[in-house]
């Protein structure tokens, strides 16, 4: 008696590249980016505020 053929071998689970990242989720794991995100927003945000406040500001009356 012959024994049956083995069966084929069913593809390794991870033989599909591994599916990247949503983009928040890079942001998120990438420290040197936040910490570069979390200088540059108040410093351009409280900037922007301080234009924002001269321009409003009436000239002062000379004496």
């Amino acid at each position: 008696m012959s024994t049956p053929p083995d069966p084929p071998l069913a593809p390794p689970s991870d033989a599909h590249p591994p599916e990247r990242p949503h983009w928040l989720q890079r942001l998120m794991d990438n420290p040197w980016l936040l910490l570069a995100l979390g200088l540059l927003v108040p410093l351009l945000s409280y900037t922007l505020w301080g234009w924002i406040e001269l321009a409003q500001t009436p000239p002062a009356p000379l004496p």
